[in-house]
């Protein structure tokens, strides 16, 4: 009997199952290889093969399928008690790229968010605080590239309430659904944003029939229950009154939280810092944490020395719903654990060894059999090597880069092999490990210092930064694809029947006969065939018509040939002959 039992719905993304089995994406990717799907993060696939998987995997858990009838599953709920106090709402704002959420942030908070991301693309989860009618409210900007669709479903799943930011005069897009999708699946009440309503092409109608005949969401002014308020980050033009029915939606549900006890939340980005190093934001769910205070996260534990706020302000404590950011963890912690306190150092460091234990077990419950590893062996022999070293600016980030590196689809033809990675600027120590000439060190949204890139000319080292992660992952695809050898493509052109054959010498034979097919041209291939069998390959040198040169030759004419060969060729009657091109063709993945 298996001691864990999850429920899952007829179908899940390959992200969903690696989240609710507490999985990398890439070991699940890797099984599902091995079983003939090839699968991205956000493919379905159906609950017998996600049982298969798990079977497969070896994992000591039973899926059970959720009953269609049944509740949405509700989102991570923490105990509260009786003496529990009201508690600010948190808010993701969600939604297609390019449709305005950081703009709407800009709006609601009064600052230039938008001025310090690449390309206009949030990179990763950021976190602030604005206060409406003596009312706080924490919001969360989650990416809009499709490389963090990871980020984005841990957005909505510390989230009460998603703003799902829809541009008036681009409609419902591919990551709209996806943004809807992981609102549900939280269980998070939704608040739909009609952006940029200032723009005269701007169709708030069709958003809304969209969303009401599509995706079920129904306005409150068509009798349904989901708050629709057409908005402008541009002019500010009905702000207010977003945050006001944010407050409302959030007044419904009674967000309460406990203070007198151990703090507890999540873990929302981490980075290192000279002079600070790892540097993590934290989402307080419960409690009161303070400085001094002794803290465990995944493999990470440590003792928090400095405490801040959104803003960067020092503070002497944070409550639930409150975002902040502390130094003190000895090492950094991953995207999405979950920290506690705990009374003492020695009760944070069993538990991280725990936590440690517990990930390399599952890290190596892929079973791979023999078959399997002379498979991988075979692949190996004949795949194209692209080592990479990737650094990042936090965690989530590097985490959602290197997953969407091993996602490059290459059919088998490349493979990919992460030799290093980390969180911080690229070092010396990252430019030595590529100076044997075949490996590409990738920079996302960190620095080359003068020094680093001193040497990394002298060593001949690779470097490439980037500030936008779908810029990053092309040039990854372009560089694999370079590793791809050319493939041989045949053009056939004709057939002909030898009629007879006039002179055979070492290096040329001339002979006559019928097109059968197609066409006969010069300067292209011909090869021989008696029966089923090749009997040889020839050059098309000269093709005569009644004694002439002639350019083509079509079907059902009669022509002569002179061939050049590279060795002798014994044609005879009867034999075919078939004329084709043959040209050397660049791959693509």
């Amino acid at each position: 009997m298996a001691e864990k039992v999850i429920t899952i719905a007829d179908s899940i993304t390959v992200g969903e199952l690696a989240e609710v089995l507490n999985l990398p994406v890439t070991t699940l990717v890797g099984e599902l290889f091995k079983n003939g799907i090839a699968a991205t993060i956000n493919q379905r696939i159906d609950f017998e093969t996600a049982t298969i998987i798990v079977e497969e995997l070896g994992l000591d858990v039973e899926l059970q399928k959720r009953d269609a009838s049944s509740a949405t599953p509700e989102r991570r709920v923490l105990n509260i008690s009786d003496k529990a106090v009201e508690r600010p709402p948190i808010v993701a704002v969600m939604g297609h790229v390019d449709h305005g959420k950081t703009s709407l942030l800009d709006a609601i908070m009064g600052q230039k968010v938008v001025d310090g991301e690449a390309g206009g693309i949030t990179q990763h989860i950021s976190a602030y605080k604005t206060i409406r009618a003596n009312r706080s409210i924490t919001l969360l900007d989650t990416p809009g590239h499709e490389a963090f669709a990871a980020l984005r479903q841990h957005g909505a799943a510390l989230t009460d309430v998603v703003i799902i930011v829809v541009a008036a005069d681009d409609g419902v897009k591919p990551q709209t659904v996806e943004a809807i999708r992981f609102a549900r699946s939280a269980n998070a009440k939704i608040v739909v944003a009609i952006n940029k309503m200032d723009k005269e092409t701007a169709n708030p109608q069709l958003v809304k029939t969209q969303l009401a005949s599509e995706h079920g969401l129904n306005p409150e002014e068509w009798g349904g229950d989901v708050v629709m308020v057409e908005v402008s980050a541009m002019t500010g033009a009905n702000i207010d009154k977003l945050l006001d029915m944010v407050l409302l939606v959030a007044d419904v549900e009674e967000l309460k939280a406990d203070v007198d006890v151990p703090a507890q939340g999540l873990v929302i980005e981490s980075h290192m810092e000279t002079g600070r190093g790892a540097v993590v934001g934290l989402l307080v769910e419960q409690g009161l944490l303070r400085p001094g205070m002794f803290m465990v996260a995944g493999t990470a534990f440590g003792k928090v020395r400095t405490l801040h706020d959104f803003a960067g302000k020092t503070i002497k404590e944070a409550g639930p719903s409150t975002p902040v950011t502390v130094s003190g963890f000895k090492e950094l912690p991953q995207f999405g654990d979950t920290f506690k306190i705990v009374k003492s150092e020695k009760e944070a460091r069993a538990i991280s060894v725990e936590s440690r234990i517990e990930r390399e077990r599952n890290a190596a419950s892929t079973n791979v059999t023999s078959g399997d590893l002379l498979k991988m062996m075979t692949q190996k022999n004949e795949a194209a090597d692209f080592n990479v070293i990737v650094k990042a600016d936090v965690q989530g980030s590097l985490t959602s880069v290197i997953d969407s590196l091993r996602l490059i689809e290459t059919g088998g033809q490349v493979a990919l092999h992460i030799v290093g990675s980390g969180v911080g600027n690229i070092t010396e120590n990252d430019v030595r490990l590529a100076a044997d000439g075949k490996t590409v060190i990738y920079g996302f949204n960190v620095d080359l210092s003068p020094a680093v890139k001193r040497l990394a000319t002298r060593e001949r080292a690779e470097v490439r930064l980037y500030r936008i992660i779908y810029e990053l992952l092309d040039d990854a695809k372009a560089s694999m694809e370079a590793l791809l050898a050319p493939e041989v493509v045949e053009t056939e052109l004709g057939r002909l029947k030898v009629k007879g054959v006039f002179r055979t010498l070492k290096d040329q034979v001339i002979a006559g006969g019928e097109v059968l097919s197609g066409k006969i041209v010069k300067d292209v291939r011909v090869r021989a065939k008696r029966g089923d069998e090749i009997i040889g390959e020839a050059d098309v040198t000269s093709v005569q018509r009644q004694q002439q040169e002639a350019k083509e030759v079509f079907e059902g004419e009669m022509c002569g040939l002179s061939l050049k060969t590279e060795r002798k060729l014994v044609l005879e009657e009867g034999d075919i002959l078939e004329f084709f091109t043959r040209e050397l063709v660049t791959r693509t993945l």
